[in-house]
Parts: C-alpha cells; structure tokens; sequence
C-alpha cells in the first residue's frame, strides 16, 4: 500500500494551476479543468474515500443521479463497523453514546441533515429524507430519531465490544479532555460532479472520540463540513470541527472559487485562515477538498498525513494533499 500510495504521490500531487480570474460556469473566459478531470469527477476524504467512491461511480454509471451517488458513497463507510470515526463502529463520548451526525446537499443548494442521533446504520438516509420530505435543514436528537422512525427509518441498536473496550479504559483516566490527532476525526465527506455539470455532496461522522456528550461538529452544518453551489462549485471538510465551523470553512471555499480563486488555492487559504486566527495551534489537523463546477478540483490541509480519494474515467487514487505542517515540528 506504501508503494502505491508513492505511485500516486509522484503522479498526482501537482495542484490546479488554472488562472485566478472571475469567471462564471459556461463562460467562454472559465479556465480549463484539471487534466484528465472531463466527465464525472468524485472526491472523498481519508482512505476509506476509496471505498465510497467505487460504490458512488457504480451508482452513476446504474442511475445517473449524483445526488444518489453521493448518498450510497458514504453510506458505504456508514456500514463499516470497523471504522472508529464514522457509523456506529465510531468511538463514542465520554458517556459512552455513539452519536452520529451527516447532512447533504444537491446541485440547487437544497440540503438536509442530522445530528445527536443514535442507533440509525445510515443518518445519511435520513439527511436525504430532512431534506426531500421536510421544510427543514436539520434535525437532531431525540426529535431526529422520532420523525426518522416516523417516516420508515428502522433502528440497529448494537454494540462493538472492541469499542466499549477502549471506552472503558479511557474513562479510567482522571483527564477527560479529548485527544486530538489524525486519527480521532477521520469524517468521511464527498463531493462529486456527474457528466452533465449538476454536483452534489455529503459527509457523515460519528464525531470526535470521547467527546461532551452532546457535542456537534462541523459534519452536520451546512456551510461548515460541506457546501455545494452548481454555480461555482462543492467543498466539504474533515478535521477539528470547531476549527471550520468558525470560519464557515467549507463556504468559504466554494465563495473564494467563485471569485476565481484556484480549488487547490482556495483550500489553501481557508486553512491558513485557521491558522491566522489560531497562532498558537497545536496538533489539530483540518482538512478542505474542493471541485470547481468545470470539474477542476484540490486539497490541502493543516498536517502532512490527509489523504484522500480521487475518482475519474481513469480510475480510482489515493492522493495526499499538499500542507502548511508537519506533524514532526
């Protein structure tokens, strides 16, 4: 895996050089897409964006709809009981609740989502469903679980003894602050623009581990973990979720394309916003993808160490994003 992920480095980490000028989808003066990005192109972070992106390129290629590929991406990594960041294999809070949160959002910006929930294997699903069968953008907790039972979402009480192991052994500890690292946010977000030009995305997590209990993110917050214009382009984060929810991260760098700034660039100036406003930050990784609605699209992030997958009619990387630090210093 190492070799390959090499393989991939050498070929792929060459950012989005496009030229840094307004322009509008369908203008004569857009700057030309990312190489080898012309028909679909699916973006997903972290390794197991690879996973998602297979099965949302299979979901395109049966039905057409990137909204569904989206949705049946992620759900994939949902369902992955061996995955301590997202469904409910997740680490949980302090009190020992597995707390899910996910939301999605389409080509016209409609969207939906769901946070504090418990005991659903797909709060994606239901974040479609928020969004398809009510006025609303987002319900959480106990209401969220009620209208999600209400309206045919069946629940799946389980637990992982592997995860309430390790639950256990921490809450021995006099410290209860959360450990911040690499591994301890691994969202899964997904942003993805079909042969047609429409886009769509979404993100779902079971939140930082040993967390307040009630604590949400960013992954549920439109504007924050994900956003999604059809006329500039998709964004969606992983990461610290504080850290993008103040700076409505994944907006900001949808709005910075719009404004003709580079997805590579765009990505890159969000996290340095982060940094700016948090001079003495520490070992709090954020990381932002980015897809222009021409289908150019970056990465970067705070830490060395953020992959993620990149899906187009040449196949399926693993990629690591460009940075502003390294773990080491």
């Amino acid at each position: 895996m190492d070799h390959e992920r090499r393989r991939f480095l050498r070929l792929g980490l060459v950012g989005t050089l496009a030229a840094a000028i307004p322009w509008k989808k369908g203008s004569a003066a857009a700057p030309m897409a990312t190489p080898g990005a012309s028909g679909p192109v699916i973006l997903s972070t972290w390794d197991h964006g690879l996973a998602a992106n297979q099965k949302a390129w299979e979901v395109l290629e049966k039905t057409g709809s990137v909204l569904d590929a989206v949705v049946e991406g992620v759900a994939v990594v949902e369902s992955d009981l061996s995955n301590r960041s997202v469904g409910q294999g997740g680490s949980p809070d302090r009190d020992g609740h597995v707390t899910l949160d996910a939301c999605v959002q389409d080509h016209e910006g409609h969207a939906g989502g769901v946070a504090f929930l418990e005991h659903f294997e797909h709060p994606i699903q239901i974040a479609r469903a928020v969004m398809e069968r009510t006025p609303h953008v987002l319900l959480v907790g106990e209401g969220a679980e009620r209208w999600a039972r209400e309206n045919g979402f069946k629940e799946r009480r389980i637990q992982v003894p592997e995860v309430q192991a390790a639950w256990k052994e921490w809450a021995k500890k006099a410290e209860y602050k959360p450990i911040v690292n690499r591994e301890n946010h691994d969202t899964i977000g997904q942003i993805a623009l079909d042969s047609k030009g429409l886009m769509a995305g979404s993100c779902t997590t079971s939140g930082m581990a040993y967390k307040v209990h009630g604590r949400v993110g960013d992954s549920p917050i439109i504007g924050a973990g994900l956003f999604v214009d059809g006329e500039a382009g998709a964004a969606c984060a992983t990461g610290t979720g504080e850290l993008v929810i103040r700076i409505a991260g994944s907006h900001t760098v949808v709005e910075l394309m719009r404004q003709g700034v580079a997805p590579e660039e765009a990505c890159r100036q969000a996290v340095e916003r982060i940094l700016r406003r948090n001079p003495d930050l520490k070992g709090h990784q954020v990381g932002f993808l980015a897809l222009r609605a021409d289908g150019a699209h970056g990465a970067f992030s705070i830490y060395n160490g953020f992959t993620y997958a990149l899906s187009t009619t040449e196949g399926h990387l693993l990629r690591e994003a460009p940075f502003a630090r390294r773990w080491e210093e």
